[in-house]
């Protein structure tokens, strides 16, 4: 459906070529200050038309709280908030009354509901994820107000292109050490410091040259977006079926054109032995209680256990694209159709802030439960439960 959450949940709205797009926001704390600022730096992230890498649909995506705030402060009722879309050109999908396009969502969207948007993908579009981003700044916000919170997405690959030291993880069965200090520092300021939003120079050059070559080719590429979550409180997740990884999963799958979703040490992890795969607790110099590695992401039992909780997302290349291709009409008959419509020849540059507001999202509202239950527990008279489990008196 088209309902993300269930404490803080997010409705959104709206296709690719209609009026304009947005998001219900239901379940914000009252009290928080937000107003339309405190969104737009996402959505101006997301937006296309940012560079020569991008599609050349130009949208401003200026947002507007509609509902939900009064003098720039929370309500507790829900948050509208609308985005127009102004470069609109249905025009250029009239191919697509003939022809489902190859990969796209035409064909499935039409047998699923027995009619499909006329132009562009309509909800299949990634401006539905603009409803997204809009209401993951406001999770954001929250998130590091309260918790202090820190959400950072970056481009780990394009093509055969990628960071050396986040996509190839091990090193003689054991995390690169630069890995885990990378993912403590790494911050938007650097990853938004080249329109590749790869934070590695030397890569970053090489992915430019191959998004250039398949632009030019008419065509497209895929790759991977890699995010940390740091300063995430213990405790959150809901097992057995709401563990915190597969709700990050079902959020990063959702995004368009993923395929793919890697957890902490991930496939790599599956080559090592459980002596080198486990994390060891140890008292750390602060005081915290903590791992000496992390190959579990941050999550252990479905449970965040305090440590930097990161994951990487894969995205197919654009199924959209400026060449024409051979394919076969709804009546059956074997032809040619020349796609007009506009499109990034690698989406994931812009699919950054999409993936950090997804996490915040998803942060969000598994942090709520807690501390709803955190609440009720308040209300019982103490126990000392732990020295009961261990058959000790109570102190």
């Amino acid at each position: 459906m088209s309902t993300f959450g269930k404490i803080f949940r997010v409705t959104t709205f709206g296709e690719s070529h209609c009026k304009g797009v947005g998001a219900i926001v239901d379940g914000v704390p009252p009290g928080l200050a937000l107003t339309e600022n405190d969104i737009q730096p996402q959505l101006s992230r997301r937006r296309p038309g940012q560079s020569k890498l991008t599609t050349p649909r130009d949208e401003k995506d200026r947002v507007t709280v509609m509902s939900g705030t009064e003098f720039g402060v929370t309500l507790g009722t829900p948050i509208g908030l609308t985005v127009p879309n102004l470069d609109q050109r249905p025009h250029d999908y009239s191919e697509t009354d003939v022809y489902p396009r190859p990969s796209h969502a035409d064909y499935t969207y039409l047998q699923k509901y027995g009619l499909k948007a006329s132009s562009g993908g309509g909800r299949a579009s990634a401006r539905e994820t603009i409803g997204r981003v809009a209401a993951g700044a406001i999770a954001e916000k929250y998130l590091k107000e309260a918790f202090g919170v820190e959400i950072v997405a970056f481009t780990s690959s394009v093509g055969k292109v990628a960071m050396p030291f986040v996509t190839d993880l091990q090193e003689n069965d054991v995390v690169k050490p630069e890995f885990y200090d990378f993912l403590n520092t790494i911050d938007r300021e650097t990853v938004d410091a080249d329109i590749t939003r790869c934070p590695h120079a030397e890569t970053s050059e090489a992915i430019k040259e191959v998004i250039t070559q398949k632009s030019a080719e008419q065509d497209s590429i895929g790759g991977t977006v890699t995010c940390v979550i740091r300063r995430c409180p213990v405790g959150l997740g809901e097992p057995c079926f709401d563990k915190l990884e597969a709700i990050l999963a079902h959020a990063m799958l959702s995004i368009p054109a993923t395929k793919g979703f890697e957890f902490g040490s991930g496939f790599s992890g599956t080559t090592m032995a459980g002596h080198q795969h486990n994390d060891p607790f140890v008292r750390k110099e602060d005081g915290t209680f903590g791992t000496t590695t992390n190959y579990s992401g941050g999550v252990q039992g479905g449970i965040s256990n305090g440590e930097n909780i990161y994951f990487r997302v894969a995205f197919k290349p654009a199924a959209t694209i400026s060449r024409d291709q051979e394919t076969t009409s709804y009546d059956g008959v074997w032809g040619t159709l020349a796609a007009r419509g506009r499109h990034d020849p690698c989406v994931v540059p812009r699919a950054v802030p999409i993936v950090e507001s997804m996490a915040a999202l998803v942060i969000m509202d598994l942090a709520m439960q807690q501390e709803a239950r955190r609440g009720a527990i308040a209300r019982l008279p103490s126990i000392d439960i732990h020295h009961s489990l261990l058959g000790q008196p109570p102190k």
